[in-house]
């Protein structure tokens, strides 16, 4: 969409397929519940990764955390539609050069909103000195490496400029359409001057105890146990806590998070385990939520290990694709609630393409995968097991990982194994420090609703979710290209990315996850939103 000298309040900026949800058993029928309730909702979540610092935090179990904490200059309902937070207004006459006028706001610890708090933080995510997960999301901003940090002798972002208390000045790299609809992600949000110590950098300090602007404020962090989130009275935001708080549980089991909520010790979770897949929603003592969902699941085997890289790697990988059944997969454990990918990307939001060439290689055959296996060893023998590493708290991933590995091992004739780790967290670790040696799974819950967030942070040479470390030139081009794009010419430059992805397999796609999440009898106004997770605010009982 072009903004001609006209704010975009209230615009949605993606026709986000409709997610049509289901509610099963007891409870309300989901209107929102009451406002002003003092309950605190219980919820499902796994212990963050890092300190909770927004430009350095891109998974799940911290990122549900920031996204209570903090408004940006967007936001998004339910359906994906985007909505002016923090923005009083954003124009543009070229989709190059953006005006962000801001509202009247401040951080819980009563310091202003201002344009410095969003140009400071940004930067700080791009100063490679920094080493932020979030930098590769500062791309788009002139005076920026293809990677998202500075060009090198910069010590401010070139396209990012304060011109008063409430007006920023964004320049782009390119004309970018779409731009504002990327600016409700954590990578976005403001940072307030108490974020930083006297050398410029974020304390660990305030990532453990972080000074947001959003709609809850974070009372405590026990480490491996809970975090505590409460409401913050001052915010007039577009999510306005229905409930007296959030508290995020933390689980290594999802079987023992489930027993909570069919007991009534656990208020939501976003992901029955596949245990429970063929029997929640008939189950008296819980609510069930099903619909359509946009995650994406994957297996990524970086380059950098012994045979997977070259054309004996694209080899393996094709051959570990083909060997995979996944209709019996998402039938026989996940009891329908995945859908066998035919893309990189999902099928919900505008610009999908099934028709993309190269896509065969998702279809399940296990002699052409053993011949594919075959050619490789041509090359370089393979000796040893194929391991595929999993984290154990995330639900239903020790059962698909096992049937994966069992499905390797038969159709290519050789040894292969999981590979556990207790939590996300540990695995997650692991994989940032370029320590894991092994295949590992992989996922994405889409940051904005757009086919281009699966592909660009991915699998753009240096973009900070790009965990294989994959890098092609021309991937790239085409991903500049469709930024610059809308429409149906964007979608023609997407799909392009994907029939190379498919030649060069740097993640290979399994399911797009539908949503099967429940809620405790009793808990009111659960809505699950377009990236398949509840939306904490509305929650009450």
């Amino acid at each position: 969409m072009r903004i001609r000298r006209s704010a975009i309040a209230g615009v949605a900026l993606a026709a986000v397929a409709s997610l049509t949800l289901a509610a099963c058993g007891g409870g309300d029928d989901g209107d929102g519940g009451s406002a002003g309730s003092d309950s605190v909702i219980t919820a499902y979540g796994t212990e963050p990764q890092k300190p909770l610092i927004t430009t350095d935090t891109n998974e799940v179990g911290g990122g549900n955390i920031i996204d209570l904490l903090y408004a940006g200059l967007v936001s998004y309902d339910a359906e994906g539609k985007m909505q002016n937070e923090v923005a009083e207004s954003i124009e543009s006459e070229d989709d190059k050069v953006w005006t962000i006028k801001l509202k009247d706001w401040n951080f819980t610890d009563g310091t202003p909103v201002t344009a410095e708090s969003f140009v400071k933080a940004w930067t700080y995510a791009a100063d490679p000195a920094n080493a932020q997960l979030q930098a590769y999301f500062m791309y788009p901003f002139a005076g920026t490496t293809e990677e998202g940090t500075l060009v090198e002798g910069a010590k401010t972002l070139e396209g990012a400029k304060a011109v008063d208390e409430k007006t920023i000045e964004v320049t782009l790299k390119e004309a970018e359409p779409e731009f504002p609809l990327r600016l409700g992600y954590s990578a976005y949000y403001p940072l307030p001057e108490a974020a930083f110590g006297s050398d410029g950098k974020v304390t660990k300090e305030f990532g453990e105890q972080p000074i947001g602007n959003g709609p809850y404020t974070l009372e405590s962090w026990e480490h491996e146990v809970e975090a505590k989130l409460v409401p913050n009275d001052e915010y007039k935001g577009n999510r306005e806590p229905k409930n007296g708080g959030v508290t995020f549980k933390f689980y290594t089991d999802p079987e023992s998070a489930y027993s909570d909520l069919q007991g009534g010790n656990l208020d939501v979770m976003e992901a029955v385990p596949p245990s429970a897949l063929s029997s929640f929603e008939s189950d008296d003592s819980i609510q069930a939520f099903t619909g359509n969902g946009a995650n994406f699941a994957s297996i990524t085997i970086p380059e950098r290990l012994e045979h997977w890289s070259g054309e004996e790697g694209k080899l393996r990988r094709a051959a570990i694709s083909k060997a995979i059944n996944r209709e019996e997969i998402t039938e026989k454990i996940f009891e329908g609630s995945r859908v066998p990918a035919e893309d990189f990307a999902t099928s919900l939001f505008p610009g999908y393409t099934k028709d993309i060439p190269g896509n065969e290689v998702l279809d399940f055959d296990a002699a052409e995968a053993k011949k594919l296996w075959a050619e490789a060893d041509a090359i370089s023998k393979f000796d040893g097991a194929f391991t595929l590493a999993y984290n154990g708290d995330g639900p239903g991933n020790k059962e698909w990982v096992e049937a994966v590995v069992n499905q390797v091992g038969t159709n290519l004739g050789i040894e292969a194994k999981p590979k556990a780790y207790a939590t996300f967290k540990e695995l997650r670790e692991l994989v940032t420090n370029r320590e894991i040696k092994t295949a590992f799974r992989t996922g994405w819950q889409a940051d904005y609703p757009s086919i281009y967030n699966y592909l660009g942070p991915l699998y753009g040479t240096g973009a900070g979710s790009n965990d294989g470390d994959y890098s092609n030139p021309e991937v790239d081009k085409l991903l500049g290209e469709a930024l610059s794009s809308k429409g149906d010419e964007q979608a023609k430059k997407l799909a392009q990315v994907q029939e190379i992805l498919f030649k060069d397999l740097p993640a290979i796609p399994l399911w797009n996850q539908s949503i099967a999440g429940a809620a405790a009898d009793g808990v009111n106004g659960v809505v699950f939103s377009w990236q398949g997770k509840p939306e904490y605010h509305l929650v009450s009982k």
